[in-house]
């Protein structure tokens, strides 16, 4: 099972990658070894950057798991793309989400101080963790932050690239 997703968050990164170079961008994928940079992504005349953490699901699946590093704001070059890779042989279409690092972690930070601030089971108070999620579309829910308007949104990163 780890290997299985090993090799998603893997190919969910080449897959990132391969569609920033159809759009034409040059992406490269840092392969860990640069600090919260999975992609580092340029325009063709290599004047501007941004950076890109990748974090694949599985579609169909109901949540995305990001981590609290996604409650920093690492700044207006910097994105998160939730990149849905469907298993072999399953005819579910790839599901991306171009999502600004600051539109991130303003809602994942109130989010979860909603959450640390509500009773939980038994009246108990919730104790903290570094578990943050994201719900994946068609799935609602009143703990996740709704992401559908960031689907598809690679103009986002265009914008930042093409100034």
């Amino acid at each position: 099972m780890d290997r299985d997703k090993n090799a998603r968050a893997t190919a969910s990164q080449y897959f990132v990658a391969g569609e920033l170079c159809r759009r034409g961008y040059t992406a490269m994928v840092t392969l860990g070894n640069t600090p919260n940079t999975d992609i580092l992504c340029s325009n063709q005349a290599g004047t501007r950057f941004v950076h890109i953490q990748v974090k694949s699901f599985v579609p169909g699946t109901r949540s995305c798991s990001v981590g609290s590093k996604a409650e920093r704001e690492f700044g207006a070059g910097y994105f998160w793309v939730l990149a849905g890779i469907p298993a072999p042989g399953i005819e579910h279409p790839f599901q991306f989400f171009v999502i600004p690092s600051h539109d991130m972690a303003a809602n994942l930070k109130a989010l979860h101080m909603g959450w640390l601030a509500m009773p939980g089971k038994d009246g108990l108070p919730h104790h903290d963790n570094t578990l943050r999620a994201v719900s994946i579309p068609p799935h609602k829910s009143r703990q996740f932050w709704n992401i559908d308007r960031y689907q598809d949104r690679w103009d986002l990163i265009g914008a930042a690239l093409d100034g």
